[in-house]
């Protein structure tokens, strides 16, 4: 894609125009440097020391800002805040010790006792499950709609709904939500929507921008993108960072010091590996749709996904997470999974190493086939997260592995 923007016509640098890949490198660092130190270091501390009383008094008064304790904050943590907040365009982020952590302190600090939460079904599982294990505790009900159904989402409001939640893409069928008809309908009615982003990153859809009240990462994948750290993030207005701030706080889920600092360095990249993980997802989509031995490719890239026009209308690329289901049965599709050489057998996605899985040996080993199979789990669906190697390279592999399946 070409970048037509042009400075501005008085030679200043207008800042609020730059392209993802140089936010990815400078957003929340530049005018924020303590010392000549190119690089944000690790602050490798618990604690923070104060010089006398005064100084005391001056914090809790809030006359002076700075760390107390390294549970409520870290200058590391805020060189990426910074950063995650200039991508989004959002007020404010904060960061958690994993993308589930996240999420499950969204739940519990926006969710008041005998609330009501709208869910897409088509969701990470281990979401459903807090859902389902945790907040039916609380006296909080969930309606759970099939994805991108803007109707079925409007019929889903009470009066006591407080939160519409869903990825977008979805996990693991890639269905892409019409943000912005979402957050019209749900905010008519004083509901909030809170997208979980990981699998578009802020470089393919800015769903603040759209309309969301709050977007949350898994940081663990795109956003770090070496597959070296476990980290999650939120990010939107002032007051609801503050508050997820607040509750991260006193939960506990806190990440650490040298996670953090990774996440820094790998989101300096970030532009940079979403062209690669864009270019790569659409060729291979492409190829395995044109394949005889694979049944069905979801990809919103192709035009056969049934969010492909809201995909294209509202992103700028499609991610390199495909999935598709083979014309084979359990053995062969476990025989394709094992013969390719390049992509490594693994449960994440969004790292430069291209990872397979099979979702009914994976992520749904432990229910029933049935049981897998009303939730569109067959026993030939293949999730491939494609990293940044060579796209022919990829291609080669895919065919010889197909071969045997």
């Amino acid at each position: 894609m070409t970048d037509e923007r042009r400075p501005p016509a008085d030679g200043t640098v207008d800042t609020a125009s730059h392209g993802d890949s140089t936010r990815s490198v400078h957003g929340g660092e530049r005018d924020f440097r303590e010392t000549d130190s190119l690089t944000v270091p690790i602050y490798q501390t618990s604690t923070y020391t104060f010089s006398s009383s005064e100084e005391v008094r001056a914090f809790q008064e809030g006359r002076l800002a700075r760390d107390e304790y390294g549970r409520y904050g870290n200058p590391t943590w805020r060189a990426v805040e910074r950063k995650l907040a200039d991508l989004e365009g959002g007020d404010d982020a904060v960061l958690f010790a994993s993308g589930m952590c996240a999420a499950t302190t969204t739940f519990l600090a926006m969710l008041p006792q005998g609330s009501h939460l709208v869910v897409t079904s088509d969701c990470y599982r281990r979401t459903r499950q807090f859902i389902r294990q945790y907040l039916t505790k609380l006296g909080v009900e969930t309606t759970v709609i099939e994805p991108a159904d803007t109707q079925k989402l409007a019929d889903a409001i009470r009066p006591e709904t407080r939160l519409f939640f869903t990825e977008s893409p979805t996990n693991p069928y890639l269905r892409v939500i019409d943000v912005a008809e979402a957050a019209r309908l749900c905010h008519a009615r004083g509901v909030k929507v809170v997208i979980d982003s990981t699998f578009a990153s802020p470089v393919n859809h800015k769903a603040l921008g759209d309309g969301a009240d709050l977007v949350i990462h898994s940081a663990t994948k795109y956003l770090g993108g070496h597959n070296d750290l476990l980290a999650g993030a939120a990010i939107g207005p002032a007051p609801i960072v503050a508050a997820l701030r607040e509750a991260v706080g006193v939960l506990g889920g806190v990440l650490d010091a040298h996670a953090a600092w990774l996440l820094l360095r790998g989101l300096k990249t970030l532009g940079l590996r979403m062209a690669r993980h864009n270019e790569n997802g659409l060729r291979i989509a492409e190829r395995l749709a044109a394949h005889p031995k694979v049944r069905r490719v979801w990809y919103p890239g192709l035009a056969s996904h049934p969010d492909h026009a809201v995909a294209a209308r509202m992103m700028k690329g499609f991610g390199g997470v495909v999935t598709f289901e083979l014309e084979s049965d359990f053995d062969g599709t476990q025989r394709f999974v094992d013969a390719l050489e390049i992509p490594y057998i693994g449960p994440s996605l969004g790292g430069v190493e291209s990872l397979v899985e099979m979702p009914a040996t994976m992520s749904y080993w432990d229910i029933s086939r049935d049981e897998r199979y009303a939730l569109g789990i067959t026993d030939s669906l293949v999730r491939l997260s494609i990293g940044v190697e060579d796209t022919v390279d990829l291609i080669a592999d895919l065919e010889q592995a197909l071969a045997r399946a």
